[in-house]
């Protein structure tokens, strides 16, 4: 097994170290794969003038899975648009097919009040977003700024076909069978186009799974009722725009946006595995980075890339003791518990491995 890692910029490297420890663990007790380290966003713009140079498409192209922290910082915002880092995110993830983003948002008992509802509200929340993310208006074509008139217009192109949506329902509706068998979509029918085809192929390919309950809702009804109702949903379905905001919102309902994993996958469960939370360039350097969503996105790598189950469960269960005995970061931290650094949560959670 062959493990591209790509720290990142801001706090991307701090919280990748602590994953590779774990991984290092595993390796120690006989898991074999090897590791490559890579460039990618901000850092490779320094280094080589692209947020996503050749260099670092042979390797993600050769690897079997990417470990990535995250990309981005003030000091690029001014770069031409093209260079700025997270154009190199938008880039690999097409360059690799990377069409299936899933984002589980579990809340674990221990942080039931570190959530921003109240405790009865989100108690037992566990979700799995299911986001489309090689498509959409991030992608669209025609895109730009340009005159007219006398003044400058912005424009982006929200567009899907249908093979594209096609595709990601069905890994929503085999993600649902593993899961409650419920699955929503998420659209905006009843303004935009785009999202009707959506619905229209999604309950088309719902035919193929009888024993999935369909729903669906507007996003704007979908935002309001992930704080309303949380436990209503098991697997969402939704778009790419959709998704990005959807899955952040859902993430502040378990505590912190920095417990959340993620993966993005190709058609052969080839993925990209990172932690949905940005590079938060100030806090980096300063050893107070949650790197739980990183450790928990090489679980979901070992699970759904490598097949291996029970060292995926493994890590799920070291993370779940460590927050059990009252270790927290900042972003968690509520009074009596055991206040850790990056590293000192990356301590205890090899200590429970």
């Amino acid at each position: 097994m062959k493990i591209a890692v790509l720290a990142g910029d801001g706090i991307g490297p701090e919280i990748v170290a602590q994953a590779v420890r774990v991984l290092e663990v595993l390796r120690s007790d006989g898991l074999k794969f090897e590791l490559e380290p890579g460039l990618l966003g901000g850092c490779a713009v320094d280094a080589t003038g692209e947020p996503f140079p050749e260099a670092t498409l042979k390797l993600v192209t050769t690897a079997d899975a990417v470990l990535l922290g995250a990309v981005g910082g003030p000091q690029y915002d001014t770069l031409p648009r093209a260079q700025r880092p997270e154009r190199g995110l938008l880039a690999i993830r097409k360059a690799l097919n990377l069409f299936a983003n899933l984002r589980p948002a579990v809340l674990y008992p221990e942080l039931a009040n570190a959530s921003t509802l109240k405790p009865e509200v989100v108690a037992g929340l566990d979700i799995l977003i299911v986001r489309e993310l090689t498509g959409d208006i991030y992608f669209g074509e025609p895109r730009g700024i340009e005159q007219r008139a006398g003044q400058r217009v912005g424009f982006n192109t929200m567009i899907y076909s249908e093979a594209e949506i096609r595709r990601i329902a069905h890994v929503a509706f085999r993600a649902a069978r593993k899961r409650s068998r419920r699955l929503c979509s998420v659209d905006k029918m009843n303004v935009l186009e785009c999202t009707q085809l959506w619905r229209e192929v999604v309950v088309e390919t719902a035919a193929e799974y009888p024993d999935v309950e369909l729903s669906h809702m507007l996003v704007d009804n979908a935002a309001m009722q992930l704080v309303r109702n949380p436990r209503q949903f098991d697997v969402m379905l939704t778009g790419n725009m959709f998704g990005d905001i959807l899955s952040d919102e859902a993430s502040m309902l378990t505590g912190s946006i920095g417990m959340l994993p993620s993966a993005s996958l190709d058609d052969k469960n080839k993925g990209l595995y990172e932690p949905i939370h940005g590079s938060a360039p100030d806090i980096a350097g300063k050893d107070v980075a949650n790197p739980l969503a990183t450790i928990l996105s090489v679980a979901m790598m070992l699970r759904y890339t490598f097949n291996q189950e029970p060292a995926a469960a493994r890590i799920e269960e070291a993370v779940k003791k460590v927050l059990g005995q009252g270790y927290r970061t900042g972003d968690i931290y509520e009074s009596g518990m055991k206040r850790v650094g990056t590293a000192g949560m990356g301590d205890a959670v090899l200590a429970n491995l």
